[in-house]
């Protein structure tokens, strides 16, 4: 679960949960010419993607890590796993969800 400001405000709750896969694993099957991005010009890792017909949000390439980051809550069925850590632990919204026994991190987890 990531608690950073940009995922706060993507998702609009209190953290994004986030399914990281290599690249490869996925493909697309239908669709691919809806995909949009908005990247925040001053942002790092941070790109926002999603579908111009139904805005529904889209696993995108992070090149920086070499990871596929699937947003958990775009997937029809449960992920294969459980969440593994909290992370941008720091930015956590006063309001939000407790650690619930995760191991948490001040950024990335390592």
């Amino acid at each position: 679960h990531c608690h950073c400001k940009r995922c706060r405000q993507a998702t609009g709750t209190g953290h994004a949960s986030n399914v990281l896969v290599k690249p490869g694993a996925i493909r697309w099957i239908a669709g691919e010419a809806l995909i949009r991005a908005y990247r925040i010009p001053e942002a790092k890792r941070f790109t926002n993607v999603f579908c111009a017909d139904c805005g529904s949000r889209l696993p995108r390439l992070v090149p920086e890590t070499g990871f596929i980051v699937i947003p958990a809550g775009s997937l029809d069925t449960d992920p294969p796993l459980l969440p593994q850590a909290r992370i941008f632990w720091g930015s956590r919204a006063g309001w939000s969800c407790d650690g619930e026994g995760l191991p948490v991190y001040s950024e990335y987890a390592t």
